[in-house]
Protein backbone atom coordinates (compact mmCIF):
# COMPACT_ATOMS: atom_id res chain seq x y z
CA UNK A 1 0.00 0.00 0.00
CA UNK A 2 1.41 3.17 -0.74
CA UNK A 3 1.35 5.88 1.28
CA UNK A 4 0.49 9.79 1.18
CA UNK A 5 3.67 11.32 0.68
CA UNK A 6 4.72 13.91 3.30
CA UNK A 7 4.25 17.89 1.67
CA UNK A 8 4.53 20.33 4.48
CA UNK A 9 3.92 22.53 1.87
CA UNK A 10 0.37 21.59 1.12
CA UNK A 11 -0.82 20.87 4.30
CA UNK A 12 0.25 24.16 5.10
CA UNK A 13 -1.98 24.94 2.23
CA UNK A 14 -4.64 22.88 3.54
CA UNK A 15 -5.00 24.89 6.87
CA UNK A 16 -4.87 27.97 5.71
CA UNK A 17 -8.01 27.26 2.75
CA UNK A 18 -9.78 25.75 5.80
CA UNK A 19 -9.02 28.32 8.33
CA UNK A 20 -9.87 31.19 5.69
CA UNK A 21 -13.24 29.25 4.67
CA UNK A 22 -14.12 27.90 8.32
CA UNK A 23 -17.32 30.12 9.20
CA UNK A 24 -18.83 28.26 5.60
CA UNK A 25 -17.68 24.44 6.34
CA UNK A 26 -19.10 25.27 10.25
CA UNK A 27 -22.72 26.92 9.06
CA UNK A 28 -23.29 23.76 6.67
CA UNK A 29 -22.30 21.17 9.86
CA UNK A 30 -24.22 23.58 12.40
CA UNK A 31 -27.32 23.48 10.24
CA UNK A 32 -26.92 19.42 9.08
CA UNK A 33 -26.77 18.72 12.94
CA UNK A 34 -29.62 20.63 14.10
CA UNK A 35 -32.08 19.80 11.40
CA UNK A 36 -31.01 16.32 12.31
CA UNK A 37 -32.08 16.73 16.03
CA UNK A 38 -35.14 18.48 15.25
CA UNK A 39 -36.24 15.63 13.33
CA UNK A 40 -35.41 13.00 15.73
CA UNK A 41 -37.25 15.45 18.34
CA UNK A 42 -40.12 15.64 16.56
CA UNK A 43 -40.50 11.94 16.13
CA UNK A 44 -39.69 12.11 12.39
CA UNK A 45 -38.65 9.14 10.42
CA UNK A 46 -34.82 7.72 9.28
CA UNK A 47 -35.80 8.17 6.01
CA UNK A 48 -36.62 11.59 6.53
CA UNK A 49 -33.37 12.60 9.16
CA UNK A 50 -31.73 10.47 6.13
CA UNK A 51 -33.40 13.59 3.10
CA UNK A 52 -33.80 16.49 5.12
CA UNK A 53 -30.47 16.65 7.11
CA UNK A 54 -28.03 16.85 4.29
CA UNK A 55 -30.21 18.93 2.21
CA UNK A 56 -30.01 21.67 5.24
CA UNK A 57 -26.63 21.69 5.18
CA UNK A 58 -26.19 22.23 1.65
CA UNK A 59 -28.73 24.97 1.83
CA UNK A 60 -26.55 26.63 4.53
CA UNK A 61 -23.48 26.33 2.47
CA UNK A 62 -25.52 27.68 -0.20
CA UNK A 63 -26.31 30.36 1.53
CA UNK A 64 -23.15 31.29 3.55
CA UNK A 65 -21.76 32.17 0.36
CA UNK A 66 -24.63 34.91 -0.47
CA UNK A 67 -24.15 36.62 2.59
CA UNK A 68 -21.78 39.04 1.26
CA UNK A 69 -23.93 40.31 -1.62
CA UNK A 70 -26.86 41.18 1.16
CA UNK A 71 -23.71 43.06 3.23
CA UNK A 72 -23.64 40.57 5.97
CA UNK A 73 -20.14 39.24 7.00
CA UNK A 74 -19.57 35.59 6.52
CA UNK A 75 -18.66 35.72 10.27
CA UNK A 76 -22.47 35.45 10.93
CA UNK A 77 -22.74 31.95 8.10
CA UNK A 78 -22.61 30.13 11.53
CA UNK A 79 -25.80 31.62 12.96
CA UNK A 80 -27.78 31.49 9.49
CA UNK A 81 -26.64 27.72 9.40
CA UNK A 82 -28.16 27.17 12.40
CA UNK A 83 -31.63 29.06 11.28
CA UNK A 84 -31.83 26.94 8.38
CA UNK A 85 -31.41 23.47 10.60
CA UNK A 86 -34.12 24.78 12.83
CA UNK A 87 -37.00 26.20 10.65
CA UNK A 88 -35.96 23.16 7.83
CA UNK A 89 -36.27 22.76 4.44
CA UNK A 90 -39.78 24.20 3.74
CA UNK A 91 -39.74 26.92 6.19
CA UNK A 92 -36.28 28.31 4.62
CA UNK A 93 -38.06 28.23 1.43
CA UNK A 94 -41.01 30.10 2.55
CA UNK A 95 -38.97 32.54 4.17
CA UNK A 96 -36.79 33.16 1.37
CA UNK A 97 -39.96 33.80 -0.52
CA UNK A 98 -41.15 35.98 1.27
CA UNK A 99 -37.70 37.94 2.24
CA UNK A 100 -37.32 37.84 -1.86
CA UNK A 101 -40.87 38.75 -2.77
CA UNK A 102 -40.53 41.84 -0.60
CA UNK A 103 -37.83 42.86 -2.19
CA UNK A 104 -38.94 42.93 -5.35
CA UNK A 105 -42.03 45.19 -4.53
CA UNK A 106 -40.03 47.85 -3.65
CA UNK A 107 -38.64 50.64 -5.68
Amino acid sequence: MKRMPDRPETWAWLAAWLEQHWPTFYAGFLALIIAALRIMYGGGTLRRMLIEAPLCGTLALAASHGLALLGIATSAAPFFGGVIGLLGVEGTRAAAKKFFTRKAEQP
